[in-house]
């Protein structure tokens, strides 16, 4: 595999990734360490496509030692420098250890996406990248901290006690056995410490990480690639509509499609629940529509022709009150009296 050719004056990368209470998280970390920090760091908290994410940046700067900046596509990393991710766009590292900002599938219903991140840095700096995973919902993250585990790097993740969403960090603990569970508290003289480690051997870059790290950098992926990942299942992805393939390697159980979608399988239902949702939404209206339109049917007739209207309004009626009952349900997307 491709290794990273830039002259760099750093050893090692920290990648950290963060949801649901990532802001005061991120602050928490970022401020521990010092000026002269010897490793770049580089930040995925979620956002919507239209957050401010140089807001965040200028509240995680002013309690930062270090320089604090949002990435920019081809740029190069340098040490004692935070980068966070734009808004809607994945940040990667290049195999040869440039920035990448890039507009690629969503991962995990989210763009920028942890885990990209994360199989990227491993794939660029192996054995040298640290990866932390924050607060937040889902598991975002477990996939990309176990490809840094297969490449010899660090994992680290938040108490889920203390943290204020604490899915993403015990999905990762269920999911991997971690080198560190911490307290954010505690990271910063964690980190100081592996700043100064020694580096165990180099190891090889597996073979399907590299191909979906590759797949990540691009907007449409070939089908060798994603055939070579794992088998085809018999249903579509949420995103595109496109066919899924399981990924076959590794304890979780993911999905990918062949124009760069990802899911975890956690991920994947919560998707799945929602498109539920959503149509049910519509299939209320368009029943509400013909209900109102019968009424005003049956107004307009005399007769048989007005009662079968009628009947026909209060058939869907019947429908209406069904699918209210169960989008009003705790779990819409999942109520087994659909199936009746």
């Amino acid at each position: 595999m491709t290794k990273t050719t830039n002259k760099q004056s750093f050893e090692q990368v920290v990648v950290v990734g963060t949801s649901a209470g990532g802001q005061e998280a991120l602050v928490a970390l970022i401020k521990q360490l010092p000026a002269d920090f010897p490793a770049p760091i580089l930040m995925v908290m979620h956002l919507s496509a239209d957050a401010n994410a140089q807001f965040i940046m200028d509240v995680i700067q002013k309690s930062s030692q270090l320089s604090c900046k949002m990435a920019e596509d081809k740029e190069l990393l340098r040490p004692a420098q935070v980068y966070l991710a734009p808004s809607d766009h994945h940040l990667m590292i290049g195999k040869n250890g440039e920035i990448l900002v890039t507009k690629g599938a969503q991962e995990n219903r989210s763009r920028p996406g942890i885990d990209p991140l994360f199989r990227s840095a491993a794939v660029a700096y192996r054995n040298r990248v640290i990866g932390i995973v924050l607060t937040g919902y889902l598991d975002d993250g477990t996939a990309g901290l176990l490809a840094i585990q297969r490449c010899g790097g660090i994992c680290i993740v938040q108490n889920p006690d203390e943290a204020s969403y604490p899915d993403m960090p015990r999905n990762a603990l269920n999911q991997i056995d971690v080198d560190y569970c911490l307290n954010i508290i505690e990271m910063g003289s964690i980190l100081a410490q592996l700043m100064n480690r020694k580096l165990p051997k180099e190891a090889n870059v597996p073979e399907d990480i590299f191909r979906e790290a590759t797949i990540a950098e691009r907007v449409l992926s070939d089908l060798p690639s994603v055939n070579s990942l794992g088998d085809q299942v018999p249903f579509n992805c949420p995103g595109c509509g496109g066919v899924l393939w399981k990924i076959g390697k590794g304890p979780m159980l993911r999905y990918r499609c062949h124009t760069g979608h990802a899911y975890t399988a956690q991920v994947l239902l919560a998707e799945q629940t929602s498109k539920i949702e959503e149509t049910m939404w519509i299939a209320l209206r368009m029943f509400e529509e013909r209900r109102n339109l019968l009424v005003t049917m049956a107004k307009d007739k005399t007769g048989t022709s007005a009662k079968v209207a009628t009947e026909r309004a209060n058939h869907s009626q019947v429908h209406i009150d069904r699918i209210r009952a169960i989008l009003l349900s705790d779990n819409p997307g999942e109520d087994e009296s659909l199936a009746d």
